[in-house]
């Protein structure tokens, strides 16, 4: 069985996030999306748990669906929380049960487990591991090249934060395999590419997603399919979007070598500030120039939203009634939107939208033109 999985997403209970980002919603919106597998997120917060245990029913170990009639319903969902540790190190957590978040919840240093979805624990990285294999979870570094949350931030190697082997590295939005490749450590790892979505909305939700072989829908199944690197295909953004995919001045935004900006002390020459980068952090910690994948490292493929690319081609808003017809169109014709963007053919869209088939295309082909984004200023692709 191969499904379409976002293992990390947050509640209305985490700071910053959409209210609508309920079980109802989440299931809807997931649907259209394409995904099989959802995460609940936020599952240590108490009220959270209490509105999954109402709203969802297991249907199998571990996954869950909603008890909502909803349509053609063919999204799951599984337990999983995002913490912050002592030192704002982010860790990405996937739970066996709702059950056992309940019973996780009493194991931790914390001043107050419900002030925020994503928990501020008073523990180690090491620490926090612990206790999830304690429990039989999978745990990892989330966004691990975030320049602020990131554990690369922090330390120069994965086995410093943890002292053992996590069971997988979530890339996060501003990196991807071939980056991630040219750092000798991270051969032996799992590649997980997740949306750490806030919204329910298709343009944020499932954004990036991991298509994995499983035996069965259980949580015992992807656990053994994320340890032993059972992904087919990692979905994501080109890196070079990210507002700190490179080194520059979060002022005039000139992009600098890392080298550079180091010897510069950081000052730009208009006076700004150099902010590092996240491929000049990668840069520290690599040893190859070129990066070198494992035989078993599957292949990385850039997308972006569908609804982000109908905005973008035709000049129109996102939330566009132009925008939102056209979208709901070709998921009629087509599905969802996961298909729209992977599977089907460049001709049929085509004969809908000739200016998102072109541009399917050359995201198909990694063959996209950007001026990447630095020191705070997000890249641009031309669509040209």
């Amino acid at each position: 069985m191969i499904i379409n999985a976002d293992l990390h997403v947050h509640s209305k209970y985490s700071m910053a996030t959409s209210k609508n980002m309920d079980v109802r919603t989440v299931a809807i919106e997931s649907q259209k999306k394409g995904l099989n597998l959802i995460a609940t997120g936020d599952a240590f917060h108490s009220k959270w748990l209490n509105e999954l245990e109402q709203s969802l029913d297991e249907v199998s170990s571990g996954i869950y669906k909603t008890n909502d009639t909803i349509p053609e319903n063919k999204t799951h969902f599984i337990t999983t929380t995002e913490v912050e540790d002592k030192h704002r190190i982010h860790h990405l957590i996937i739970i066996p049960s709702i059950e056992t978040a309940w019973q996780m919840r009493d194991e931790f240093i914390v001043k107050n487990m419900d002030a925020d979805g994503r928990p501020k624990i008073r523990m180690n990285g090491a620490q926090i591991m612990d206790i999830a294999h304690d429990y039989d979870c999978l745990v990892g570094p989330a966004h691990i090249f975030t320049p602020w949350t990131g554990l690369y931030k922090e330390y120069d190697s994965v086995m410093e934060c943890y002292d053992n082997n996590p069971d997988f590295v979530e890339l996060g939005l501003s990196s991807d395999s071939d980056l991630a490749d040219t750092i000798e450590e991270l051969k032996d790892y799992t590649f997980l590419t997740n949306s750490d979505s806030h919204s329910p909305w298709p343009h944020r939700i499932g954004r990036e997603f991991n298509r994995i072989e499983i035996n069965d829908l259980s949580f015992d199944s992807l656990k053994n399919s994320i340890k032993h690197n059972k992904i087919i295909e990692n979905y994501g953004f080109d890196p070079r979007m990210g507002k700190y995919h490179e080194t520059g001045c979060i002022k005039c935004y000139k992009i600098y070598d890392i080298k550079e900006a180091i010897r510069r002390n950081m000052k730009c020459s208009c006076g700004g500030i150099i902010k590092k980068g996240v491929k000049g952090r990668i840069q520290e910690l690599s040893k190859y120039d070129t990066p070198q994948h494992p035989k078993n490292r599957p292949h990385y493929q850039y997308i972006l939203p569908l609804a982000e690319l109908l905005s973008t081609v035709h000049n129109k808003g996102v939330t566009t009634k132009y925008v939102q017809s056209r979208y709901d169109n070709l998921l009629k014709l087509f599905g969802n939107e996961i298909e729209v963007l992977i599977s089907t053919s460049i001709n049929k869209i085509a004969e809908v939208d000739t200016l998102l088939a072109n541009v399917l295309k050359s995201y198909r082909n990694n063959t996209l033109k950007v001026n990447p984004g630095r020191g705070g200023k997000y890249g641009e692709v031309d669509y040209i």
